[in-house]
């Protein structure tokens, strides 16, 4: 295997959607929700909003979508680079947060 995700893998998505037809059409509804250019957060932040929680989830299809979407919707590379440092300080928040949790568990037992 040369690559865990491939792009290749986006020409399922007929095949996921036919498979189970009302939770694609619930999840379908709720992206074009949320991916709306129309709203109180511009398109633009809404991208970049996109971006962090795409890094965080490690979505390499939402990352590859996203910085384009960022870029048309007028994201410059400086803007990119932040979001990436913001969501990776995010995410380390978010370990030493469960390592809290960990240490109470720990704590709880012992």
């Amino acid at each position: 295997m040369n690559t865990y995700q491939n792009p290749q893998d986006l020409s399922k998505a007929k095949d996921l959607i036919s498979l189970a037809p009302k939770e694609a059409q619930a999840f379908l509804a709720l992206k074009t929700t949320a991916e709306r250019a129309e709203g109180a957060i511009p398109e633009k932040y809404r991208e970049l909003i996109s971006i962090a929680v795409a890094l965080t989830t490690q979505c390499a299809y939402c990352i590859d979508t996203h910085s384009k979407n960022a870029a048309r919707a007028g994201a410059t590379r400086e803007e990119i680079a932040e979001t990436v440092f913001i969501a990776a300080a995010l995410r380390a928040g978010a370990a030493v947060g469960h390592g809290l949790l960990a240490l109470r568990l720990f704590d709880e037992t012992a």
